[in-house]
C-alpha cells in the first residue's frame, strides 16, 4: 500500500516559479507521501517565506543576498535553516536529507545544482530543459554513473516517458513532439514586427512562466524540447519530428519499428507531468479535471511554419551539430528574451540575436564542461553588446 511506505522528501529548487508553485499543490494534495525538504527562490523572498512557514522544510535558499535578512528573520521563529547565494544552491543540493529534486529552475541556471544532486543519486524530476539543453551529454553520463533516474516533467517528454514505460525491448522508430503553436499560429512577419510583451505571454493552453511563455511564442521552446529529447531517450536527430497541434490534448507521441504508434493524452495542465514524476513508479489518484472527448470533437495537426518562426530551425541546426552549439543557442536566447521582455528589443529582434550569436561564437566539436560554462559567458556578452545592454 502506497500509505505504508516511508514519504519522499522532496527539494524543490525554484519553488517560487509556475513549476514549483505547482508541485507545492500537488504536495499538498498527498501529504501522506511527500514532505518539503528544500525551498529555493531566486528574489521573490516573500513567496518563499510564505511557502516556508506552510511546509516547514528543513532548508531554503534564497538567491539573491541582499534578501537574507528579510528572510531569516521572517523564519527565526522556526528550525528552517536559511541560506542565501549561487554557491548555497550547489551545497544544499548535495545534501543527503532529501530523495527527490523538482528541478524548476529557469535556463542555465539550474545546471550547476542539477549536476549537483545527479553526482549524489538522486531522483530527478527534471522541468528545467535547459540542464539538458546546454551539456546533455556530461549530465546524462553523470546519471548513469551515479545511478541518478532523470523524470522528465516537461509535459512533451513525461508523455514520451510515460509511453515507453514497458516498451524497453522495442527500438524507437521516431518520437513526435507536439507544440500548440503559441499565441501567434499562423500569423506572419509583417503582423510579428509589431508583437508587444503582454501579448507575447498570452499562451492559449498552458499556465506557464514569462521566459517559457516567450519561448514558446517564438516555438524556441519547441526547439529546446527536441534536444532535451535527443539526450533522454537517446536518440539521433533524425528520428525527432514536431507536429502543432493547437488543442494539446495530445502531448506527444513515440512510433516504434512496426509502425504501431502510443500517444499520452490529457488536459493542458502540468500538475498531471510533476505528480507523475515524483510519484513514479505508481500513478497516484487525484480529482484533476477529466478529459472528455466530447468537448472535443476534432483535433487538427499541421506542419511549424519554419520561414516565419526561424527559431525552431536554429535549434534544429543545434541538435544536428552538436558540441557547444545548443549552449550558446540557448544563452542567446536568455539573453535576447530577457530584453524582449524588458521592451529593449522587438518580438522579431530575438530571432536575430540568437542567429548572429551563433555565427559568432567558436563552434567546440567536444566541449568540456568548462567549456560550455565558457561558451555560455561568450555567448551572453556578444548577445548582450547586439542589445547594448
Amino acid at each position: 500500500m502506497l500509505g505504508d511506505m516511508p514519504k519522499k522528501r522532496v527539494a524543490i529548487f525554484g519553488s517560487t516559479g509556475s513549476i514549483g508553485t505547482q508541485a507545492l499543490e500537488v504536495i499538498k494534495a498527498n501529504k501522506e507521501l511527500f514532505e518539503v525538504e528544500i525551498l529555493t527562490a531566486h528574489t521573490n523572498d516573500e513567496l518563499l517565506i510564505a511557502q516556508s512557514l506552510e511546509f516547514l522544510p528543513n532548508a531554503v535558499v534564497v538567491v539573491d543576498e541582499g534578501k537574507y535578512e528579510k528572510v531569516k528573520s521572517a523564519l527565526s521563529s522556526t528550525a528552517i535553516k536559511v541560506f542565501a547565494g549561487e554557491l548555497a544552491l550547489e551545497e544544499t543540493a548535495s545534501f543527503d536529507t532529501y530523495d527527490v529534486m523538482i528541478a524548476g529552475i529557469v535556463g542555465f541556471a539550474g545546471l550547476k545544482p542539477t549536476l549537483k544532486a545527479v553526482e549524489k543519486g538522486k531522483i530527478i524530476a527534471l522541468a528545467n530543459k535547459e540542464t539538458l539543453v546546454v551539456a546533455g551529454d556530461i549530465v546524462m553520463q553523470k546519471a548513469l554513473e551515479n545511478k541518478a533516474p532523470i523524470i522528465p516533467v516537461d509535459s512533451e517528454h513525461s508523455a514520451i516517458f510515460q509511453c515507453l514505460v514497458g516498451e524497453s525491448r522495442n527500438p524507437i522508430e521516431r518520437i513526435i513532439l507536439t507544440a500548440s503553436g503559441g499565441p501567434f499560429l499562423g500569423k506572419k512577419p509583417n503582423f510579428l514586427v509589431n508583437v508587444k510583451r503582454d501579448h507575447a505571454l498570452q499562451h492559449p493552453n498552458w499556465s506557464m512562466g514569462a521566459k517559457i511563455s516567450i519561448d514558446s511564442a517564438t516555438l524556441m521552446n519547441k526547439g529546446l524540447e527536441m534536444i532535451e529529447a535527443k539526450w533522454l531517450f537517446n536518440l539521433n536527430p533524425s528520428q525527432i519530428e514536431v507536429v502543432i497541434h493547437p488543442q494539446s490534448v495530445i502531448h506527444s507521441i513515440v512510433q516504434f519499428e512496426d509502425g504501431s504508434m502510443k500517444a499520452q493524452m490529457g488536459y493542458p495542465d502540468m500538475k498531471l507531468p510533476i505528480q507523475y514524476a515524483i510519484g513514479f513508479p505508481n500513478r497516484l489518484k487525484n480529482d484533476f479535471p477529466r478529459f472528455d472527448f466530447k468537448k472535443y470533437p476534432s483535433m487538427n495537426f499541421e506542419e511549424p511554419d519554419y520561414k516565419t518562426f526561424r527559431n525552431l530551425g536554429l535549434a534544429i541546426e543545434a541538435l544536428k551539430a552538436g558540441g557547444n552549439m545548443a549552449c550558446v543557442l540557448n544563452a542567446a536566447n536568455e539573453i535576447a528574451v530577457w530584453a524582449f521582455l524588458k521592451n529593449r528589443i522587438g518580438f522579431l529582434d530575438i530571432t536575430a540575436v540568437v542567429e548572429k550569436t551563433i555565427e559568432a561564437v567558436s563552434f567546440i566539436k567536444h566541449p568540456t564542461l568548462q567549456d560550455y560554462f565558457d561558451s555560455d559567458a561568450e555567448a551572453r556578452n556578444f548577445a548582450a553588446s547586439l542589445i547594448k545592454l
